[in-house]
């Protein structure tokens, strides 16, 4: 996936595949990627938004996490610009 934003549709999915296919993309991100867009939704809870924030907060890739263009959304900054 040699790109710089790499975008992640979660709606419907479970704790474990939801972070099964993070770290998909986590493994295929290379030094050209410097962002990991999740789109989790909120209408429905905060439980993967939650999950995020807990489970990649110290990644080793993860710079940082930061809020996303909207409520629903949330991004792993891998390297800044």
């Amino acid at each position: 996936m040699s790109t710089p934003i790499i975008t992640l549709d979660l709606h419907g999915m479970l704790r474990e595949d939801a972070v099964k296919a993070i770290d998909r993309a986590l493994r295929a991100a290379d030094r050209t990627t410097y962002q990991i867009r999740l789109v989790h939704g909120f209408h429905r809870g905060t439980s993967l938004k939650n999950m995020i924030l807990e489970e990649y907060r110290y990644h080793p890739k993860v710079l940082r996490i930061a809020p996303g263009d909207n409520l629903g959304v949330t991004v792993l900054v891998l390297r800044e610009l």
